[in-house]
């Protein structure tokens, strides 16, 4: 299978490549641009990815790039309820493989709040997006094989809310069905706003999953609430 066999919206942009090593590198140089022109015409740019293990590669790239990243804010889509510290930390991932090299200026806006309860912690996450900037310029998601992205999962109490059009919480706590199972998330409506959205995915079994999220609900497959225009896909076999 290959992802020009995928009935696409109208709108949604698909990028191919050989393999993961290229699929980072024309990542990064979309996602640079894009913060480059945010830059030199608002002055900054906010720059919202993804965790775990499949964006390293990205990260790593795109923190070679040269732009002026002291101008760049970065945040996360998700977060595991753990410390930087935590190997399961996207926020030490983030830390560690981005801002590194020409990156190292940027400034990161994480999700990761220490309280009593994940429900302050999400609470206080909201409150420090509240120096983020918005509309964020560049989105980069990735997808389970379940469909969910970010830390929007299937049959999570939250979901409905999250991804109403006008949920008033920029971010909600979350459970996730796998350790560390206490998430916090970014709701649809801050997302969605990104100007620039992309979804970096690899193998041919994560097509089989977007195929099918194309004929679903988003609440059963969260990232059917993405697949739109404006939408950018990069996918590697």
């Amino acid at each position: 299978m290959a992802i020009s066999e995928l009935d696409l919206p109208t709108g949604v942009i698909a990028h191919s490549s050989a393999d993961a090593q290229r699929q980072a590198q024309l990542l990064a140089d979309g996602v640079a641009r894009a913060l480059a022109y945010a830059v030199q015409t608002h002055g900054e740019a906010s720059l919202v990815v993804s965790g775990g293990r499949s964006p390293v590669a990205f990260f790593e790239a795109l923190s070679q790039r040269e732009l002026e990243w002291s101008r760049v804010q970065v945040s996360l889509a998700d977060e595991r309820w753990v410390p930087p510290t935590d190997p399961d930390s996207n926020e030490g991932l983030v830390r560690c493989h981005l801002l590194r090299n020409a990156a190292a200026e940027a400034r990161l806006i994480g999700l990761y709040q220490p309280a009593d309860s994940l429900e302050q912690a999400a609470r206080l996450a909201d409150q420090a997006l509240m120096e983020f900037k918005q509309p964020i310029d560049v989105l980069v998601l990735g997808m389970g094989d379940d469909g969910h992205t970010a830390s929007l999962f299937p049959g999570n109490a939250n979901l409905a809310h999250a991804l109403r059009h006008d949920c008033p919480e920029r971010c909600l706590p979350m459970q996730a069905p796998a350790a560390p199972q206490c998430r916090l998330t970014m709701t649809h409506p801050l997302l969605a706003c990104a100007r620039m959205q992309c979804l970096a995915i690899q193998g041919t079994g994560k097509l089989a999953t977007l195929r099918e999220a194309l004929n679903v609900d988003a609440l059963q497959m969260p990232i059917r609430a993405f697949l739109h225009s404006p939408l950018e896909i990069y996918w590697c076999p």
